[in-house]
């Protein structure tokens, strides 16, 4: 799908995140990344082939 320089890390990076923003729907609460990812605003992943990455905001410290 990255077809501009540097490419964007591919779905199964660790860094996938960083890819670029391609949709930003903030309305509705989520983002499709350059290499195929929505992203929600909860930082929950829905990757190409369908798998789920549950949301992972770093905790708290109490």
């Amino acid at each position: 799908m990255c077809t501009h320089e540097p490419h964007c890390p591919t779905p199964d990076d660790v860094d996938r995140e960083a890819a670029r923003t391609v949709a930003s729907h903030p309305e509705q609460g989520w983002s499709l990344l350059c290499n195929g990812i929505v992203v929600f605003e909860d930082t929950g992943e829905l990757l190409p082939d369908g798998r789920v990455i549950d949301p992972h905001r770093p905790t708290t410290a109490v």
